[in-house]
């Protein structure tokens, strides 16, 4: 009786009730129960190796603790500690992917955080075969990688990091289907896929977000209007750079491209994302946009403006004329 007490004790009290910093505990794949035990008493974590093994075999657990990194503090009781190991409840680390990122930038960050190798990210990233699967257009899951923070053991891989952005990807379209459902409805002929190349090619352009609309409906105006000349060229600086970076093999300006864009570039047809000489939209996304973008591109703000240009504080003088265009040009050049 006296030895239930003290287990029974033991299991609910915690080694140290003031413990606030936790400590990284790993447990590898098949790890023996006293080892994990001998390094919890090691790390100061409870009080005693062997009572602490004697309470997981007598609630079933010994043969249950899941491997992988934990935070565990000696504020946690034996019964909170085993619990957690049981459970698999991990050390979460933070990727953050910011809007606009391609999925080139994408594999960088996921590198960094050693989610897996660049090389690892961009093979499941571009994989045709699952894209087909998914029921999606295009040859990659470029604009479909959803940009926000996620949470990822040390254990992930890059392939379950595009799963799970895909995964949000498909949940937060469903809620801009459902806030714009009317313009959706209006969009006849357009393609989820179109939807979201536009969308992608709005991210790159709205350096701030109250332009996102804004620049949405230049670039519907230069689809749809027959008074922009060349005919329902976006003429957009973005698409020819992915272009330089998704495809530099198929147009010879790309060459040498350092991340600027040059005259030769906006003039070669080969490129087969160059809006300047290619009519309506690119072959695919050109990044990952996100919601507001998505927003956007379903419903664009009404207006009479076909062109913009950058006019300092990341904002954009926008005009109606070619002329007025010219001007704003000028003046930008000459910084006024």
């Amino acid at each position: 009786a006296v030895i239930v007490f003290e287990l029974k004790l033991f299991a609910s009290t915690p080694a140290d009730k003031s413990a606030s910093a936790p400590v990284n505990i790993n447990i590898r794949t098949g790890q023996a129960l006293h080892t994990t035990a001998e390094i919890l008493y090691r790390e100061n974590i409870i009080k005693n190796a062997i009572k602490f093994v004697l309470i997981a075999r007598i609630k079933g657990y010994d043969k249950r603790l899941q491997a992988g990194e934990y935070l565990l503090s000696a504020s946690m009781t034996p019964l909170q500690l085993l619990d957690i190991m049981v459970k698999g409840t991990v050390k979460l680390y933070k990727l953050t992917i910011p809007e606009g990122y391609n999925l080139y930038q994408i594999a960088e960050s996921v590198n960094t955080a050693n989610f897996g190798t660049k090389m690892d990210f961009v093979q499941a990233a571009t994989d045709t075969t699952r894209v087909r699967q998914m029921g999606l257009e295009g040859e990659t899951f470029e604009g479909y990688l959803f940009p926000d923070t996620y949470e990822f053991d040390d254990q992930t891989k890059a392939r379950r990091v595009v799963e799970r952005m895909l995964t949000n990807w498909s949940r937060r379209y469903e809620e801009v289907q459902e806030e714009h459902e009317a313009a959706l409805a209006a969009l006849d002929g357009w393609s989820t896929h179109d939807i979201m190349t536009l969308a992608s090619i709005v991210e790159k352009e709205a350096a701030v977000p109250s332009e996102r609309a804004t620049i949405a409906g230049v670039f519907w105006n230069r689809l749809r209007s027959r008074r922009f000349l060349p005919r329902r060229r976006l003429q957009a600086d973005p698409t020819v750079q992915y272009g330089c970076v998704a495809v530099p093999e198929a147009a010879p300006s790309c060459a040498e491209y350092d991340g600027r864009i040059t005259r030769a570039m906006l003039d070669d047809p080969d490129n087969p994302y160059n809006t300047y000489r290619h009519s309506g939209l690119p072959p695919g996304p050109i990044c990952n946009p996100g919601k507001a973008a998505i927003a956007a591109a379903i419903a664009p703000e009404d207006h009479d403006y076909y062109y913009f240009v950058a006019r300092g504080s990341r904002r954009h003088h926008f005009s109606k004329t070619l002329r007025q265009h010219n001007i704003a040009v000028r003046r930008n050049n000459l910084g006024e």
